[in-house]
C-alpha cells in the first residue's frame, strides 16, 4: 500500500507524520523504512524537545536536543546499537518537534513533558526512583534542593513545589547552577557575623548580611518557580519592573555546561548513548619550572572546537616539593575541583603517561568523580641525561622545524580507566589533543617566565 508523508504545523509544534493512513497496529511503517522520503532538512537547526508516538497519537519517548535535526537524525541510521531504541523507533509513527530559545528552555520543557506525560521509554524501571527532582519547599527562606525519585514520597506535594523527573542529577544540578546567577538563593544562617561566600560572588541576595527582607527574598524564588514551570514570558514581565537589568542575563543564558553534560558518554542525556559520543569540554593540564624552582600549573580549556581563553586558570605550586611533577599536578587538579562553580569537562588531558594519569584519577576518586583522563607520553629518545645523572629533555620538542614536526609523530596517546568506545574517539581526535598539550605547556612557560622575571627584578645587586 503507498503511504505518503506531510509535514504539518501544529501552533508552535513542528509534526512530522510518518503516515497518512493507517490500518490500525499491524499497518505501521518503520523510521527507518521511510528514511528516503522524510526531508530531515525541513526540521529546525535549533535547541528543543521531540516527542516520538505512537499509532494512537500516545506519547511514548520525550527526549532533549542541542540541534534538533541532527538528534532525530541519529534514529534513522541503518542500525541501532540498542535493541530497546530500535523498538521504541519502530512503534513510533509521528515526531512532534518543539523549538527553545536555548538548551536551558529544552532542559525544563523536557522534564515537564515526562511528568505531563510519563512516556513508557522514558521509564527505566518499574518505578521513577531512578529519577532526579528539583523540589523548593513552600517555607520562608526556601531555596532549591535535588532529591531522588526514591525520596519524593516524604514530600507532600501541597508543601513543596516539586520539579522533574530529570535524566541525571548533574543535569538538575547544572540547571540550578545557571539559574543561581540569575535568580540567587540563600542556603546560609540569617545576621550571620560575616557574610556568606556565596554573597561576596553575587550567588546570595544577603540573607547572612540583612541585606534582604524575607518578603524580597520570596519575590526571588517565586520568579525562579515560574521558570521551571516554563513561564518564562510571565518571568520577564516581573524583571521589567522589578529587575530590568537582569533581562540581559535571561535573554543570553550560558548554557554550555548542559551542551557538554548532555552528550557526555557516562551520563544518559540520549536514548542511543554510543551514537552521541563527542567530545565537549576538554581540560588540558601541564607543569612548568625552571629547574625545580618557581613551579606552576596551567589549566587550559576546548571547547566547541576552539581555545576558549577567559577560562584559561594558572596555579602557582605552593605545597609539592621542588622537582616532584606528580604532587604538583595532585596539588593543581585538586584546588582546580574546589571550585564548583567551574563546568567538569568532559576529558581530562595531562602531558605525561600512566604515571601521570593514575595521580589525576586519583585525585578525581577523591573527590567522587569519574571522568577520564588521557594523557600524551613522549617518546623515549626525548629524554637524556645531564651531568648530574637527572633524566631530562636533550631538544625542545615546540620547535616548529620539519625535524620537530616528525619526532611529534611518536608521541604516544596513553589511556586512563574508560570505554573502549570513548578510547576510539579520543584517538581520532589525536591532532587536536596535540594542539591542546601544546597550548597548556605555552600557557604555562608564560606564568613561569613572568615569576623568574620578577624575581631577578627583586634581586639584590
Amino acid at each position: 500500500m503507498p503511504i505518503s508523508l506531510g509535514v504539518r504545523r501544529q501552533r508552535e509544534d513542528e509534526t512530522i507524520d510518518t503516515t497518512a493512513r493507517r490500518n490500525g497496529p499491524h499497518g505501521r511503517l518503520t523510521l527507518n523504512d521511510s528514511m528516503n522520503k522524510i526531508n530531515l532538512k525541513k526540521f529546525p537547526l535549533s535547541p528543543g524537545v521531540y516527542l516520538f508516538k505512537d499509532y494512537k497519537n500516545r506519547v511514548i519517548y520525550v527526549g532533549r536536543a542541542t540541534v534538533l535535526r541532527k538528534r532525530v537524525a541519529s534514529y534513522f541510521a541503518k542500525q541501532l546499537a540498542d535493541p530497546r531504541i530500535a523498538r521504541m523507533v519502530n512503534e513510533a509513527k509521528k515526531i512532534d518537534l518543539r523549538k527553545t530559545d536555548n538548551l536551558l528552555e529544552a532542559v525544563i520543557l523536557e522534564a515537564n513533558l515526562i511528568k505531563r506525560y510519563w512516556p513508557k521509554y522514558n521509564i527505566r524501571e518499574k518505578d521513577d526512583r531512578s529519577f532526579i527532582y528539583i523540589v523548593i519547599p513552600k517555607k520562608e527562606w526556601a531555596y532549591p534542593l535535588i532529591i531522588r525519585g526514591q525520596q519524593l514520597n516524604k514530600r507532600k506535594p501541597q508543601k513543596a513545589h516539586i520539579f522533574g523527573p530529570f535524566k541525571s542529577y548533574s543535569t538538575a544540578k547544572n540547571l540550578l547552577l545557571i539559574l543561581r546567577k540569575i535568580f540567587p538563593w540563600s542556603t546560609c544562617r540569617p545576621s550571620q557575623t560575616r557574610p556568606c561566600f556565596y554573597y561576596q560572588i553575587g550567588l546570595c541576595p544577603g540573607k547572612c548580611a540583612d541585606a534582604i527582607s524575607e518578603k524580597e527574598y520570596k519575590k526571588i524564588i517565586n520568579s525562579l518557580i515560574l521558570l521551571l514551570k516554563g513561564k518564562k514570558d510571565s518571568v520577564r514581565k516581573i524583571l521589567r519592573k522589578t529587575a530590568p537589568y537582569k533581562l540581559k542575563f535571561l535573554n543570553r543564558i550560558d548554557d554550555s555546561i548542559l551542551i557538554t553534560k548532555e552528550n557526555s558518554p557516562w551520563e544518559s542525556g540520549s536514548p542511543d548513548e554510543n551514537r552521541s559520543l563527542r567530545l565537549g569540554r576538554i581540560e588540558g593540564y601541564d607543569i612548568s619550572h625552571f629547574a625545580g624552582k618557581e613551579t606552576v600549573g596551567a589549566m587550559i580549556v576546548f571547547q566547541n572546537n576552539e581555545f576558549d581563553k577567559t577560562r584559561y586558570r594558572l596555579f602557582k605550586i605552593r605545597a609539592a616539593k621542588p622537582n616532584d611533577d606528580l604532587a604538583a599536578i595532585e596539588e593543581m587538579i585538586g584546588r582546580r575541583l574546589k571550585n564548583k562553580e567551574w563546568p567538569y569537562p568532559d576529558l581530562i588531558l595531562v602531558d605525561g603517561g600512566r604515571t601521570q594519569i593514575k595521580t589525576a584519577e586519583k585525585v578525581l576518586s577523591m573527590h567522587r568523580l569519574n571522568i577520564p583522563v588521557a594523557g600524551i607520553a613522549k617518546p623515549a629518545r626525548y629524554y637524556g641525561y645531564s651531568e648530574r645523572g637527572k633524566r631530562s629533555p636533550i631538544h625542545n620538542r615546540w620547535d616548529s622545524s620539519p625535524s620537530a614536526q616528525n619526532d611529534r609523530r611518536e608521541d604516544k596517546l596513553v589511556f586512563g580507566k574508560m570505554q573502549k568506545s570513548l578510547k576510539t574517539l579520543i584517538s581520532l581526535s589525536l591532532p587536536q589533543l596535540l594542539k591542546i598539550r601544546n597550548e597548556a605547556h605555552r600557557f604555562a612557560n608564560s606564568l613561569r617566565k613572568k615569576l623568574l622575571r620578577k624575581k631577578v627584578k627583586t634581586a639584590p645587586v
